[in-house]
């Protein structure tokens, strides 16, 4: 419901309330100035009065009619006993109880305050006013006296003033709290619009109904979550991009230290001349290496990433047996020993050759890293389970050179892997590193 549709039911029923007020407190004004007559600055003594009227009414002539002047002048002093609150009027008893004659209250007479009391006094539709019947004993006989009394009219404009202030605090407080209840929630908004401004996008946004507020603040929290969600794949991205960057470089420095390597044979004459031409050859393929390597960095740009596509195809086993030779030759040059178990098989793998020359690129790379050149390092290739499996097994040395691993390569390595839907095992245990990776037959 929206909130000006809310504020108007609300006029509407705090208007309704408000009357209703107005209305309980004037119909219980007669309560009210019976409860007042107990005190005595308030009170009015009829009693006195009855007994006043019962001592002079024997020194005065009822006049026979209300039309008969004289009569009605002489005993007009009588009606001087009471005060202008009050109202007599004397009838006959028995009979049809003929009117003759009365004194009407002064305070409800014509005049323009008066008007104004007789009003109010006709508001309270005449509950609150007092009359006695009292027989009474005059000179010419026994008359009934009607005193009718008005006093209550002294508390109506206070009375009066007093329930028209109730009831518009009725009215007012009704909308106030609302209102009020409104302005807590904008305010509480403000509060959590200046908290997503310091950078808190943690702390939810209170829910305030399904007003126009309340969409406001289910919106804002909805922007706090997009918010949060973004930052987060910022900072994801730029550790992807870190990661990238610092695994390029690893898997660049590699290729680039074997053939390093390779030309340093070749400069110092190390090789025979026959072998110059391969190691010539070995020297242009790794160039060809690093090129499609900085091809595709940014194909691999999102290794890290799940959604990563790798177009999968067939890579020949003679292949892959090609680049873990090479590898090999390249730690034999580096002073390793290898013992070399690879199965005499045909067939094919479902893989990419950039990234297998990677994965090993890396796995190798480590061994001239931290491997130990006293103990030889044990290269095998089989096929099991529709499956084929290289194992790599080596001795980490005792004496670093200082350098702490972060693992890149291999974490790289594991990623490819999965890439290309393998699997990889490494154990780590004793001093003995070892790797396993499976790869499906195409």
């Amino acid at each position: 419901m929206k909130i000006r549709t809310k504020l108007s039911v609300l006029l509407i029923v705090s208007a309704a309330l408000s009357l209703l007020m107005f209305a309980f407190l004037w119909k219980n004004m007669g309560n009210v100035w019976r409860f007042m007559c107990r005190f005595p600055a308030i009170s009015w003594d009829s009693q006195a009065l009855i007994e006043k009227i019962e001592e002079t009414a024997p020194y005065y002539d009822v006049p026979d009619n209300e039309e008969n002047v004289e009569e009605t002048k002489a005993f007009k002093p009588f009606f001087n006993i009471k005060d202008k609150y009050t109202s007599l009027y004397i009838y006959e008893i028995g009979g049809k109880g003929l009117f003759r004659a009365g004194a009407y209250a002064e305070i409800m007479a014509t005049s323009p305050v008066a008007e104004f009391m007789n009003f109010e006094y006709q508001m309270t539709s005449g509950e609150v006013e007092m009359h006695y019947e009292v027989p009474t004993q005059f000179h010419n006989g026994e008359f009934t006296v009607m005193i009718f009394s008005y006093h209550s009219v002294r508390i109506i404009t206070v009375y009066l003033i007093i329930s028209v202030l109730l009831s518009i605090a009725v009215f007012l407080s009704i909308n106030l709290v609302f209102i009020n209840r409104k302005m807590k929630a904008v305010l509480g908004m403000k509060d959590e619009v200046l908290l997503m401004a310091s950078g808190e996008l943690n702390h939810p946004v209170s829910a305030c109904g399904e007003d126009e507020i309340g969409i406001l603040s289910s919106e804002l929290d909805h922007l706090r979550i997009a918010l949060k969600e973004n930052i987060h794949q910022e900072e994801e991205s730029r550790k992807a991009n870190q990661d990238l960057i610092t695994t390029m470089s690893h898997d660049l420095r590699t290729p680039l230290t074997i053939l390093s390597g390779y030309l340093e044979v070749l400069k110092h004459k190390r090789v025979s001349p026959e072998m110059e031409e391969d190691y010539l050859d070995r020297c242009l393929k790794k160039t060809n290496d690093i090129k499609e390597m900085t091809d595709k960095m940014f194909e691999y740009a999102l290794v890290y990433e799940e959604t990563e596509d790798v177009t999968i195809t067939k890579v020949k086993l003679e292949t892959m047996r090609g680049i873990l030779y090479e590898n090999l030759d390249f730690l034999r040059l580096a002073g390793f020993r290898a013992d070399v178990v690879m199965e005499e098989c045909t067939g094919a793998v479902l893989g990419d050759e950039v990234l297998l020359k990677r994965i090993f690129n890396n796995l190798f790379s480590n061994i001239l890293k931290y491997g130990d050149k006293t103990t030889p390092v044990k290269l095998s290739l089989q096929m099991e389970k529709k499956k084929v499996k290289v194992g790599l097994i080596n001795t980490v040395k005792k004496e670093k050179d200082g350098t702490e691993s972060h693992c890149i390569g291999l974490k790289s390595a594991k990623k490819m892997v999965d890439l290309m839907e393998g699997e990889i095992y490494v154990l780590n245990q004793a001093e003995i590193y070892s790797v396993q990776i499976s790869l499906p037959i195409a």
